[in-house]
């Protein structure tokens, strides 16, 4: 009932759905030059896109009509299968591991997926035979979580189908921050607004995602932070008119200055206060009806934010920011999306 339910109105309707995958598998997935991917874009008639960066994770975004989605969906399975019959016949072992996917989904729909005291999700494992898993914690930064599906590549496809279903019957609520993996590699520093990795002696400005949808959203946007030490945006991203500029190295003794959080060394970095000004005219697109905007950014980031009232003759408002540097990084992304 459900399947022909999701294939009748399927057709037009659009689902976009996210999979994390381990960067290593690209290579096996990727083909020559990303031919795989580019034969099931073709075949599937999805659009298929793989997060960048040199991060041992990805994103691969698939996106089309609930149709398409199924076809991508079995194309993957049925290769990561093939990937593991190829690797099984180096190696000794003889029982065949099953075929695992992890879906990102946004954490506001995984009430509906595991249903009233586990129901909904119990009588998916039982229907598929697949076995499904929804993590407990949300993905790092975001407002994600990943469900892992694993079996053999047909129980996959029928559970996908059925999860399809369970988001298209409860859309996300609110705002959701998606998971974007890191970079693998040394501990990053946020100070003054900017992050940075360290390298022997030197901190180096780090192109964080962050950093570079901070900077995104500040192009969009008429006005720059005030009261920065650094440059908010360093030369490893690019200036704003595309030029890229050199990248700034930072001695480590200098960052001192700044409140530092060093993921793992500092249980509870120490709170620092980071203000903006905002035009007039956009402060009420960042504080909403009734302050409902700005409260869900107050939630979401974990910081403090301050607006102050309008001042006589002045264009601006002040908004101060107070909270973890990670907080503050948060706060500020979202405020300049908005």
């Amino acid at each position: 009932e459900m399947e022909s339910k999701v294939s009748e109105g399927g057709l037009n309707v659009t689902l976009t759905i996210r999979l994390l995958m381990h960067g290593k598998v690209r290579g096996s997935h990727g083909g020559g030059k990303g031919e795989t991917v580019k034969k099931m874009r073709e075949e599937s008639g999805a659009r298929i896109n793989i997060s960048e960066g040199n991060c041992p994770e990805r994103i691969v975004t698939i996106t089309g009509p609930t149709d398409a989605i199924f076809k991508a969906f079995a194309m993957i399975a049925y290769k990561f299968e093939e990937d593991i019959t190829n690797s099984m016949s180096n190696s000794t072992a003889t029982s065949k591991p099953p075929v695992t996917l992890r879906l990102v989904v946004p954490a506001s729909q995984c009430g509906s997926l595991i249903g009233k005291g586990g129901s909904k999700i119990k009588e998916i494992r039982e229907s598929t035979g697949a076995q499904v898993q929804v993590a407990g914690d949300m993905l790092p930064n975001s407002t994600e979580r990943a469900v892992t599906i694993s079996g053999t590549p047909d129980a996959i496809i029928q559970c996908v189908k059925q999860i399809c279903v369970v988001m298209l019957e409860s859309p996300p609520k609110g705002a959701t921050i998606p998971y974007r993996p890191k970079p693998a590699s040394t501990p990053v520093i946020f100070a003054g607004g900017q992050a940075y990795t360290i390298q022997g002696q030197y901190a180096i400005p780090h192109p964080d995602q962050l950093t570079k949808l901070h900077q995104l959203a500040m192009q969009q946007t008429p006005f720059t932070p005030l009261g920065q030490t650094t440059p908010a945006f360093p030369g490893t991203l690019g200036s704003v008119s595309g030029k890229q500029r050199s990248s700034v190295a930072v001695p480590l003794p200098a960052l001192t200055m700044f409140p530092c959080l060093c993921p793992g060394l500092d249980a509870s970095p120490p709170a620092s206060t980071h203000e903006l000004t905002i035009p007039n005219d956009l402060i009420g697109c960042i504080i909403g009806r009734q302050g409902t905007k700005i409260n869900e950014i107050r939630q979401m980031s974990g910081a403090q934010i301050k607006i102050a009232n309008a001042t006589e003759g002045s264009s601006e408002r002040q908004i101060t920011i107070t909270g973890t540097p990670a907080n503050i990084s948060l706060a500020q992304y979202l405020i300049n999306a908005r």
